[in-house]
């Protein structure tokens, strides 16, 4: 019977500690579970599978559940509407589905300003001194205009030109610098049969309108439109971005609308490397999305800023965010996570897969291909950073799409460029009138 009594007790005390064990694991915010959902992108989730992995090990304490897919919103949109939110999402702003604009608008993301001051987990620098100067100082990272940081600068990428160096040297043609250069271009490539233009999606429309407003009026001007200043779209700069998107409709490959869609925009991007269009817009990541696809002998990847507007020509710097929703249960160890992702084995592990981290002295460790690209901005190129100011959500009303997604209607001829000016003006000044 003592026996018994003793085992008894021994169970009971067992359990004891292991309750006292979950309720330390429960208060604090280092330790548990931490929900991590990310874009599975064209970088492939493996590189955060082996991030995780290298967290774990560092925080000792905490376990990851990642989830990747390639149409996250749907995964955790409906999630998030029942009340299970992730600790943290990789998700940038610019996706057709706008649940990171959606989240920016409710206010419902985690002020990470804290997060810049942290130390890098394993490492002995802050976070702020790791990240390079400006990429938290744009609309991008800062979307209330308060100096308070809510989304963390993740994967950044030169975007401009993408085309087929070896075409261009066979051809015996020029890269173009300036629009005139272009559209002479345009029309020698049509003589040959060749298209000047094409692109995957509307959406990929983004950086090259906002490099062709910076090269237009400037920095100045720039964030002028970003902020929806009143007249801005009635100015000569305006009119002179919206005549270069509609001209290229002359120039444009014909089965590009047709195919500018999730399903079947690679088809837009494999006629460059067919040689059947010269230019399109995109980001780096398009190197990794090709890499498999056939291709004309000869090939080799050019890239290039922008034909210049006035004098200056710009490259849209691209970065995709990372943030905390507000309804996190686990943020503390959120923030460490974040944190770690500017640790130098958290950027070794993405450099692998062609995903860049904004981190200082991260170029000079790049070879070949994204050598060349991120060197565009030593080449005489400037760069311009940011997107859109918050507002509150207007009910029906998105700049994206009126700016962006129109592209489509305007390169079939189903709107004009008045049309399409009058509606992004109206859009504006709706939105300037409910800026956060």
């Amino acid at each position: 019977m003592k026996k018994i009594i003793s085992i008894i007790l021994c169970l009971a005390l067992c359990v004891t500690v292991l309750a006292s064990c979950r309720s330390r694991n429960a208060d604090s915010g280092n330790t548990g579970t931490l929900k991590v959902a990310v874009l599975e992108s064209a970088y492939g989730s493996e590189m955060w599978e082996k991030v995780c992995d290298e967290f774990e090990k560092v925080s000792g304490e905490v376990n990851v559940q990642l989830t990747a897919d390639k149409n996250i919103e749907d995964v955790i949109g409906s999630q998030m509407k029942s009340g299970d939110y992730p600790d943290v999402v990789h998700l940038a702003t610019g996706r057709e589905a706008a649940l990171t604009e959606t989240m920016i608008k409710e206010g419902a993301l985690t002020d990470l300003s804290d997060v810049l001051d942290m130390k890098v987990p394993g490492e002995e620098k802050k976070v702020s001194e790791k990240i390079i100067p400006g990429f938290t100082e744009t609309l991008a990272t800062n979307p209330y205009q308060n100096k308070k940081t809510y989304l963390a600068p993740m994967f950044y990428s030169p975007c401009g030109l993408f085309y087929n160096a070896n075409l261009l040297r066979e051809m015996g043609w020029e890269l173009p610098t300036t629009w005139d250069e272009m559209w002479a271009l345009g029309d020698k490539a049509l003589s040959e049969g060749i298209y000047l233009f094409t692109y995957p999606t509307a959406g990929y429309f983004d950086a090259f309108i906002y490099s062709l407003l910076a090269s237009s009026g400037g920095v100045g001007f720039y964030n002028d439109v970003m902020n929806y200043r009143e007249g801005v779209w009635d100015t000569s700069e305006a009119k002179a971005v919206l005549d270069i998107v509609a001209r290229l409709r002359d120039y444009t490959e014909p089965t590009t609308v047709a195919n500018s869609t999730g399903d079947n925009y690679l088809k837009n991007q494999q006629l460059v490397l067919d040689g059947k269009a010269i230019f399109m817009p995109n980001g780096t990541w398009v190197v990794g999305e090709m890499a498999d696809a056939p291709r004309t002998e000869g090939f080799e990847w050019g890239f290039t800023a922008l034909p210049a507007i006035e004098d200056d020509r710009y490259s849209f710097t691209f970065f995709e965010q990372c943030w905390i929703p507000q309804e996190a249960k686990n943020k503390e160890a959120a923030r460490e996570f974040v944190a770690f992702l500017y640790s130098d084995k958290a950027a070794e592990i993405f450099a692998q897969y062609g995903a860049v981290q904004p981190i200082m002295d991260m170029t000079d460790k790049l070879s070949g291909e994204n050598k060349l690209f991120y060197s565009v901005y030593e080449n005489g190129a400037k760069a311009v950073m940011g997107g859109f100011a918050a507002t509150e959500a207007v009910e029906g009303v998105s700049i994206y799409n009126t700016l962006f997604e129109s592209v489509n209607s305007i390169i079939t001829g189903d709107k004009t460029v008045e049309q399409w000016r009058n509606e992004i003006i109206s859009v504006s000044d709706k939105l300037r009138n409910n800026l956060k």
